[in-house]
Formats: structure tokens, sequence, C-alpha cells
């Protein structure tokens, strides 16, 4: 199909189902515009699909990335020591290493689509992470995960045989991030309406647009027991937007509260990172006027998946590059209630 991308690009994609295994351009053509210089950097690690990259640091840094598309590694897992050079960890016998190696019951046994790890730190010293994957309820759809170590590299054991979120009737969910607001603990999420919706590659293009809302629901100490309700923040709004907001990420700088996400659709050059800000954790949420990072931006394609370091100076996203999604650092800024690439 033709799709017409950032800045006036028109860009010939081929496209598989959004909801069977994670999909990327398949062109790589650039827009005709000035790029902007920043710190952007990548793609880090050469040849390797790494697509939604979660980040974390203890003694070094790791990120976490979902399942690519016919591997059997369910959670990838790379390192740095410097946050410029990145290495994807393996085994001693030289196969790649597998963070979540065994899923709980609820997941698709043959086809489980695990997608989008976060990684926290609980108080105790140990760590949890949070995934998506398709269930056996309805395997068209997601629902999210927990898995606790004692180790951030893992293994990660599921803490359930029961998902922690799974609207089936709105869709399902994906991309849960864990936050923690001076020692509450949230997760935030994306409820998948699109799954439900009708046109474009995403299926959210046609009227009535479904609701794709950034969820926030606080938990216990142990990162898994819900505790209150649950509140939407934001959902889709611009035209841009393609009926899709995914991939949240809360973040605190001062007293303003910072909420990163992707907009748009990941198979297209509207996919990109945004983001909204607030004086309390449940909102309201105002968007900022410009994405963070889009299409043409130092060469990029679709950037997306984004996670930042508590600090909000450093960030993870993935770009299409070449036949996958790569990579990519970057440093950031906060002004006020603006972030800023540098």
């Amino acid at each position: 199909m033709l799709r017409k991308g950032a800045h006036g690009l028109l860009t010939a994609l081929t496209i598989q189902s959004v909801y069977a295994s994670p999909v990327i351009i398949r062109d790589t053509s650039l827009p005709k515009t000035t790029l902007k210089k920043t710190t952007i950097a990548g793609p880090k690690i050469d040849g390797v699909n790494f697509p939604d990259p979660s980040l974390i640091h203890t003694d070094r840094w790791y990120a976490f990335a979902t399942r690519t598309i016919g591997s059997s590694i369910h959670i990838q897992v790379a390192t740095s020591w410097d946050f410029d050079s990145w290495t994807l960890e393996h085994n001693s016998d030289g196969s790649q290493y597998n963070a979540l190696p065994h899923l709980p019951d609820w997941v698709v046994t043959n086809a489980p689509n695990s997608w989008a790890p976060d990684v926290n730190q609980l108080d105790d010293g140990t760590f949890i992470m949070y995934y998506s994957a398709s269930t056996k309820a309805d395997s068209s759809k997601h629902c999210i995960g927990a898995a606790t170590s004692s180790s951030v590299r893992g293994p990660y054991i599921p803490t359930s045989s029961e998902p922690l979120f799974c609207p089936l009737d709105q869709g399902g969910a994906i991309d849960a991030a864990g936050f923690n607001d001076n020692g509450q603990r949230y997760v935030v999420y994306k409820v998948d309406g699109n799954s439900l919706g009708k046109g474009g590659p995403c299926r959210n293009t046609v009227e009535p647009l479904v609701p794709t809302p950034l969820t926030i629901q606080p938990v216990a100490a142990d990162g898994f027991t819900l505790t209150g309700s649950s509140t939407a923040l934001l959902d889709h709004s611009r035209s841009s937007d393609d009926g899709i907001l995914e991939a949240p990420v809360l973040v605190k700088s001062g007293s303003t509260y910072f909420l990163l996400f992707s907009s748009g659709c990941f198979t297209t050059t509207d996919y990109k990172v945004d983001y909204a800000t607030a004086p309390s954790i449940i909102g309201p949420y105002t968007r900022a006027a410009h994405p963070l990072i889009a299409t043409g931006d130092n060469g990029l394609i679709a950037p997306g998946g984004a996670d930042v370091s508590e600090d909000l100076k450093y960030m993870l996203f993935h770009a299409n590059h070449g036949g996958g999604r790569a990579l990519y650092t970057a440093t950031i800024t906060v002004s006020g209630t603006n972030l800023s690439v540098v």
C-alpha cells in the first residue's frame, strides 16, 4: 500500500499483520529534509533486530528487547559499560541468552509473540520484568505478565499462571512499564484497543476509532499486586497518531511528571516518540507541541519504543534499519516542562 509519511514522504510499504509478529518498514528511503544533528547514535549492535528496548543501570547498563521474528528467545538482553558500545548477551556455549526462558500457562505455546519488556529494581534488591504476550484466551490479542529474578540479567520467573492485565473486551494490553514515585509503585501500560479497530496497517484509522488509552495502575511493593483502581492518562487525539498511542514510560523531574510514548503506526514513518507533562501523576497531561524524535531526525526512520533513565538523561529506542528495528541511543535534557535531544 501507499502511505503518506512524515514531511510529506510517500513511502511504499510491504507489511504483514501487526498482530502476527513484529514487522518493520521495508522501504528505507528518507525524506528530503535538512537532518537535525544530535547525540542520536546507532545502530548500536550490527545486524541485530532489537525492538522496544528497555533500560536499567546497575553495575552496568542493561537493555531488554522484544523477541525477534522466528526466534526461540523470548526476551533479548544487551549490555554496555559506557552507554556507547553495546553487546548482545550470550550463554557460555555461544547461544543467545534468553532472559525469560519459561512462559506461563496463559501464553500461546508455539507463537508467544513476547513483546516490550521493562525491568525495574524493587526495594528488596530483586528485579521485576513486565512483558506482553499472546494469550490462549484469544491468540489475536496480547496480555501483560510479570516475572521476577534475583539478578538483573535473569533468568526471570513468571509470578503467576495468570496475566497481570488482560482487558480482552477492550482489545487486550501491551507495553507495561514500572514507575516508583517516592516509594509508591505504579505500572503504566497501553490498552490495545486498535486490535479491535479497522483500517490501516495498525487497524485504527476508520471511524469510529477505538480508544488506546495509556493507563496507570498502582501496585504494592512487590510490583505485581494490584492496589486501588486504574486511571486512563492519555489517548490518541491527533491525525498523525493513526489512532494509536503506545509504549508509555513515566519519569518525574522536579515537580513535573513526564509521560513519554510512541504515537502513530509502527510500520509507517508516522511513528515517533512524543511526550506529555502533568503536575500530578494522574494528570491532566498536556502533550508537547512537537515530537521528541521523528522520522528525518539524524536520518532516522520510524523511531519509537523509547525508554529513559530515571534521571531523564539517557534514552534508548529503536528505529528501522535495513531488515529490522535496530537499537539507538541518545542523551536528553530537561528545561521546565520541555524535553530535547542534545
